[in-house]
């Protein structure tokens, strides 16, 4: 295989911020000896998750095995995910703002058509289904774990408990109309041909449009890193890659 030089769309910031979790994990097992010192195997695991390079790239270029490589890849995605914040802790850090957005994206996998409970027919592709909460701003607050592409935006909203913690905080969420009939503080526009509506709905429609449009801004950010374009990991260890990922923008990406 050949190796040419490469580089990362990140800042120091993440290197420093992966290192250190890794170090530290290393302290308390006592680990004395590693193939790659801390540093590398934070630069190893960006290159994967960021760039979604495979287990034959990252072991040639960093000159490992391919098992190294998945252990090294495993540990710190393990490590990143714990630091995740939970629904709640999201909820809580949210209602000092106006509102908040609801929305969700299809990660796409690399399944056969007989796996129908992966597949979304709104995406006609197989799929991840993860909900996101962003702020007013569209900035990225929270991500959920990952259900099946057939699972409907408001089914998950519902699996993970995300219309009941937004109404017993009495906050505010704009949502598109995948999520009719959430009740709550979830808010979603008229349904109905733009066409139909009344003037007034539709002034309604095309603000609430401009509002949930910030929302995109999130799963914009996700979509940079390059391996939640197209996972061909186990469905689940998908969950663990988001959640990763989420820690690292939140704690990085000031």
């Amino acid at each position: 295989m050949l190796v040419y030089p490469s580089a990362l769309d990140l800042s120091t910031s993440h290197l420093r911020f992966l290192t250190a979790q890794l170090a530290a994990h290393r302290a308390g097992r006592g680990t004395r000896w590693r193939r790659l010192p801390a540093g590398r195997q934070a630069l190893l695991v960006l290159a994967h998750l960021r760039c979604g390079h495979t287990y034959a790239q990252l072991a040639a270029g960093f000159k490992v095995g391919l098992s190294t490589v998945y252990r090294y890849v495993a540990e710190a995605v393990e490590l990143l995910a714990a630091l995740a914040p939970e629904l709640a802790a999201a909820v809580k850090a949210a209602q000092g703002k106006a509102f908040v957005i609801l929305d969700g994206t299809l990660l796409p996998i690399d399944r056969i058509a007989a796996d129908r409970p992966f597949y979304s027919g709104k995406h006609r592709k197989h799929g991840m289904n993860v909900q996101v909460l962003t702020d007013p701003h569209g900035r990225l607050l929270w991500a959920s774990p990952a259900l099946p592409g057939a699972v409907h935006d408001i089914k998950a909203a519902r699996t993970h408990g995300i219309i009941n913690a937004l109404s017993d905080a009495d906050l505010a969420c704009w949502a598109d109309k995948g999520y009719q009939g959430a009740g709550g503080s979830v808010r979603v526009p008229f349904r109905g041909r733009h066409n139909n509506l009344s003037a007034g709905q539709q002034a309604v429609n095309v603000a609430h449009a401009r509002i949930r449009a910030l929302g995109e801004q999130a799963m914009a950010t996700l979509k940079t890193w390059r391996l939640l374009r197209k996972l061909r990991c186990s469905t689940t260890r998908i969950t663990g890659v988001v959640q990763a990922v989420l820690t690292l923008h939140l704690n990085c990406s000031k």
